[in-house]
């Protein structure tokens, strides 16, 4: 109960610190890992296998973008049922995103793998790199399951108060990966196979980790009869809130497929890689601003739920301002270092000199991409949907996929308008989500 008052009593940064380090520091490993993994991978596989991963990914956050449509929208309606003190009903939602998790992971699973050839060729993959890429989600789709549990269990842990917890279970899974990776890949000769199988184990030891919170008869929130039946209510209300991420991840996926297959007219699978390479990069940073926001979701809601405007405000601003010096970080390095940046990840000197140019243009607009984010997590945060909706798309649908595949028409060098479309729907997204933001403050926090 003294983890869920704080929310709306405790001082704004300090409260935001205590719940947004342990989630950025797990997911600072992550992406860490994830460049790890792609080291591994490149030194490893080869370039190829590179450009593979690159294909892969987008079918990966289609997967996970599931997970998100019930983790992130039951997470955020915790929160917001802890402020109402209405303890039955926040119950009840950790119960229907266990059954939720299942049902959608059984079915993505399903269809992943009858159709999975099919899939990654749309996605970008050449005879080359598919086979890499079916090796690769193969063993991803098998432990679909535990993956979206794993990331359901830990959105509810934070909302639940137990922020520290979230980030352990987050840290056993990457030490996990890590440790597992260079022998499945290097030792038993297992190539991306390794690398995926990895990922599946070190999941399943987190979700074991994270139930046993779940069965603490101390708990505030945990299992117990009478919560697992499917209400409709909270699903219908979890699955709407959470419908902004999942329409995010979703319309991500079919940008980078569209810019993967662009990108494989005008430069071929290197160009792809190259694409990879920038993404782990900016990925790392991106993570650390997910962890800002989600160390603002609970406190956000909470105080939303509780009628403390002034706090829902005052935590939106702080995260602001966090997340734009996070992000002015990838800027300086990737405007000045790419080079560097790049040899972390292959030493292919033709892969190193195709990244350093568009490595510079992608990192040219990542000073605005922070406000973004956390603005779109601001309405998801309080549960209005339709708005956090409409945010998660202005990049990714309505501006992005248009520029990137008008932009090559407008450029000398085809390839130049693809890297060029990325920074100016980051611009257009940012003035769109200040613009929505002025227009409905007022009315929203009354």
């Amino acid at each position: 109960m003294s983890r869920t008052t704080e929310l709306d009593t405790a001082p704004i940064h300090r409260l935001l610190w205590k719940y947004a380090l342990p989630a950025i520091i797990a997911m600072t490993a992550t992406s860490l890992y994830n460049i790890v993994d792609t080291i591994y991978i490149g030194h490893g596989c080869g370039a190829l296998a590179l450009g593979a991963l690159t294909v892969a990914k987008p079918f990966m956050d289609i997967c996970a973008a599931f997970g998100s449509l019930v983790g992130v929208g039951a997470s955020s309606l915790l929160a917001i049922y802890l402020g109402e003190k209405d303890y039955d009903k926040a119950n009840r939602v950790l119960g229907n995103v266990i059954v939720l998790n299942i049902i959608l992971s059984a079915i993505v699973m399903a269809i992943g793998l009858i159709w999975l050839d099919p899939i990654l060729m749309a996605f970008g993959a050449s005879e080359d790199t598919l086979g890499y890429a079916h090796d690769y989600m193969e063993i991803i789709l098998f432990g679909n399951i535990l993956t979206h549990i794993y990331f359901g269990l830990n959105a509810m842990l934070r909302s639940a108060g137990h922020p520290r917890f979230s980030m352990t279970a987050t840290i056993v899974a990457v030490l996990i990966n890590i440790i597992l990776d260079p022998v499945f890949i290097f030792g038993m000769e297992m190539g991306v196979r390794g690398a995926a199988l990895a990922t599946v184990i070190s999941q399943a030891v987190a979700v074991v980790w994270q139930i046993t919170k779940f069965f603490d008869k101390n708990e505030l929130v945990r299992f117990h009869r009478g919560i697992w039946r499917l209400n409709r209510h909270i699903t219908g209300r979890a699955l709407a809130i959470g419908m902004s991420p999942f329409l995010y991840n979703i319309a991500h996926c079919f940008v980078v497929i569209i810019i993967n297959n662009q990108l494989k007219n005008f430069g071929g699978d290197m160009a792809i890689a190259s694409y990879g390479v920038i993404n782990r990069l900016t990925f790392v940073f991106a993570m650390m601003v997910m962890g800002l926001n989600q160390g603002m979701q609970p406190i956000a809601g909470y105080n939303y739920g509780a009628k403390r405007p002034d706090r829902v405000l005052r935590i939106f601003y702080v995260t602001c301002a966090y997340a734009t010096g996070v992000m002015a970080s990838v800027f300086i390095l990737g405007e000045c270092f790419p080079d560097v940046m790049t040899r972390m990840f292959t030493h292919d000197a033709a892969l190193i000199a195709q990244t350093i140019r568009p490595m510079r243009i992608i990192c040219s607009s990542m000073l605005i991409i922070g406000f973004q984010m956390v603005t779109g997590n601001l309405f998801t945060s309080i549960g209005k949907a339709g708005k956090a909706i409409f945010l998660s798309l202005t990049r990714q649908v309505i501006y992005l996929i248009p520029l990137a595949l008008l932009l090559p028409l407008a450029f000398t060098d085809p390839l130049d308008g693809v890297w060029w479309s990325i920074p100016a729907s980051d611009t257009l997204s940012a003035v769109t989500a200040v613009i929505v933001l002025l227009s409905t403050k007022k009315r929203l926090f009354k």
